[in-house]
């Protein structure tokens, strides 16, 4: 019968908890909310089931708020902790009102177990009339609940918490009056005093790097606490998270502590994929960049674990997308999907930004192609139509999208000027994908009037995208202004249009050559517009030069002192520059989800693996050396992981379940190989 678990309205508690973790950013000690809206659960809720026994069943019922419990439309006296449903067909309906956190309920039974057979909504329609007829219910809506590993009846989700565990600095080191602790690399937790004696005053000064943490006036975070009573030995843990490498305390009346401490604190994960081949600095990057997908991966995937320690729909999506080839959480990702998008009505994009909401739709559809999962994709439709509907609404004249009053046009931090007026080719390209997927998901919630509308808007923009096209530059300019192409051509709209499959074998040879490849192009600084253009390159076969630029980039970020992966990292800076962003000396985040795409590029592009049909029961292996001697590697699946091992003579594959395709290039002709279970090749 499997196991209850318990339930909410879907999203309600995914939102919940994401706005305790986007509000626990601080500058200085300053409280730092997000700059969009946060919604908030539905209060009042209902659930219910139609159970069918063939004997009585006694149920334990555990709920979150005030409840009654209603069996065949009539109540059970008081707010009963156990109830007998008798042998027959009954109706059970509960019904939760919770201001504080989001209304749940658990039911377990023998057969009636609370889980996804349940029917939730906030707004049931009921009302009697005077004969005390009570109203016909079908008008009413209902969802499938939401869930997540809430598994026991004493597993309150209000209660869910990161688990912690104790972490010592390595060093220790007397400077500028006080003592600075080193913990050796980047981490998170929550600062621990230890040894405290006397009355008085404990300044703690945290850091990403020293610099940053012996800096009193700018360093990005601190604590401030004050001792009235001698704590006679004890210790303190301070109340709130912060991210660091390096902590700074100094005291101030006759206070003294022994030392520093951590309680670390983090998502439990399991690497299910790995890589590992014969060149020592590609093994670093990879466990580099796991442990800084790790740090910033929590109960949502957020940014920067200094800042913003926001939810940001961009900075998900690669997060999504390197969670598929090492974690393969799937609770996470949909935990991430209903926080950023809130509730309706819609009022701005997602986090106000115009790329962001695109990039939110393309979640979805990978996420159902990593797992199959139609229930997730159902769910979550009526809030991608009313959000795709009100883009829709602030189209242009030509059906485009452009900049509004309120709309923040991202693409990238660019060293350089960018345009963001007037029509942008890499919005619209964007946007043609983002249709397209609400046409696949529209087909997969079972709406087939809405799959072909939004098909046709999608083929209408992708039609469109001709008009950015430069024959004699062979690019899609930047932008359409006042009717004009402009004379600025960017990296973004032609990478994308190449791993989307927008342009001709003849086109994407031209970009390569007049766009990725020509330095008088406006370079990328950021790991996170870097992850594209190196997507775009494996996608043109171009993994040795992908590999190079893997070891210079990240490897250049190594050479810096990371022990995370940055928010943005240009080469040719030098010293506290690197530390330096938004105007202020340490305002960069040196862990920064976006920094860890080698995890992506390395599963994706070199062991070469990939769904081809939904949950991969249906899959291809195309693995490509690169420049390596040899690799093993394995990537995550709902049914176990695919291991690959490819050397320069033999590649092997072993699958758990579904059916592959093995493409490789043997003489320099490309072959492909149909196989379940293992296969091994010899090629030349």
């Amino acid at each position: 019968m499997g196991k209850a678990t318990w339930i909410w309205y879907p999203g309600d508690y995914e939102i919940w908890l994401g706005n305790k973790v986007n509000n626990r950013r601080t500058e200085r000690g300053t409280f730092f909310p997000p700059f969009w809206k946060s919604d908030s659960h539905y209060v009042t809720v209902e659930f219910s089931t139609v159970v069918d026994l063939k004997e009585d069943e006694e149920v334990e019922i555990r709920v979150e708020g005030l409840y009654n419990v209603k069996l065949d439309g009539a109540f059970l006296f008081g707010q009963p902790s156990r109830a007998t449903i008798p042998a027959g067909i009954h109706a059970l309906n509960i019904k939760v009102h919770n201001q504080a956190t989001p209304p749940a309920v658990f039911v377990n039974g023998p057969t009636i177990k609370t889980g996804p057979s349940w029917k939730v909504t906030p707004e049931d329609l009921e009302w009697i009339d005077a004969s005390g007829k009570v109203s016909d219910k079908s008008a009413t809506v209902y969802s499938v609940p939401g869930s997540w590993d809430f598994d026991k009846a004493e597993d309150r989700p209000s209660e869910y918490r990161l688990p912690v565990k104790p972490m010592q600095p390595v060093t220790c080191e007397a400077v500028q009056g006080g003592y600075l602790y080193d913990f050796g690399r980047e981490t998170i937790g929550y600062a621990v005093l230890e040894g405290l004696r006397g009355t008085g005053e404990v300044d703690v000064y945290y850091g990403e790097s020293r610099e940053e943490a012996l800096d009193r006036e700018w360093c990005e975070t601190l604590d401030k606490v004050t001792f009235r009573e001698d704590p006679e030995g004890g210790s303190r843990t301070m109340e709130r998270d912060k991210a660091f490498r390096y902590i700074f305390v100094e005291t101030a009346g006759n206070i003294a502590l022994t030392g520093v401490s951590s309680m670390y604190e983090y998502l439990p994960e399991t690497s299910r994929g790995t890589f590992r081949c014969d060149d020592p600095l590609v093994n670093k990057i990879w466990d580099v960049s796991e442990y800084t997908l790790q740090l910033t991966t929590r109960e949502v995937f957020i940014d920067g674990i200094k800042r913003d320690r926001w939810a940001w729909s961009g900075d998900a999506y690669q997060s999504y997308l390197m969670n598929w080839y090492l974690f393969f959480d799937e609770a996470c990702v949909r935990r991430t999907t209903w926080l950023l998008r809130g509730k309706d009505p819609v009022t701005s994009h997602i986090n106000t930004i115009m790329d962001y909401s695109f990039y939110w739709f393309l979640g979805i559809y990978d996420y159902y192609m990593y797992t199959a999962d139609k229930v997730f994709v159902s769910s979550i439709y009526p809030r991608m139509r009313s959000l795709m509907d009100w883009i829709l609404g602030r189209t242009d004249a030509d059906g485009l999208v452009c900049g509004r009053t309120g709309d923040w046009v991202f693409i990238d931090w660019a060293d350089g000027e960018m345009s963001k007026e007037g029509q942008l080719s890499f919005e619209q390209v964007l946007f043609a994908k983002s249709l397209e997927t609400m046409a696949l998901c529209a087909e997969i919630a079972g709406i087939p009037e809405d799959a072909g509308r939004f098909g046709r808007l999608a083929s209408d923009v992708r039609g469109k995208l001709e008009r950015f096209w430069d024959p004699d530059r062979k690019a899609f300019v930047h932008n359409i202004l006042d009717g004009r192409q402009s004379a600025q051509i960017t990296r973004y709209a032609n990478m994308f249009a190449i791993f989307f499959g927008y342009l001709s074998p003849e086109r994407q040879k031209e970009v390569l050559d007049s766009v990725l490849l020509n330095d008088g192009i406006m370079g990328i600084t950021t790991p996170y517009m870097r992850f594209y253009e190196l997507e775009a390159l494996c996608a043109l076969g171009m993994q040795n030069t992908v590999l190079e630029e893997i070891k210079s980039y990240w490897g250049g970020m190594l050479k810096e002192g990371a022990t995370s992966f940055w928010e943005k990292y240009n080469p040719a800076e030098k010293g506290r520059e690197h530390l330096a962003m938004y105007a202020k000396p340490y305002r960069k985040s040196l862990c920064h989800a976006w920094g860890a795409s080698p995890v992506y590029l390395l599963g994706k592009y070199f062991a070469g693996v990939r769904p081809t049909a939904p949950g991969y029961s249906e899959f291809e292996v195309k693995p490509v050396l690169g420049g390596l001697e040899w690799f093993d590697s394995t990537v995550p699946t709902p049914q176990g992981e695919i291991r690959v091992h490819m050397d320069g003579r033999s590649i092997s594959v072993e699958a758990p379940a579904g059916k592959g395709t093995l493409v490789y290039t043997d003489g320099g002709r490309r072959r492909e190989v149909e196989f379940t279970g293992n296969i091994k090749i010899e090629y030349s």
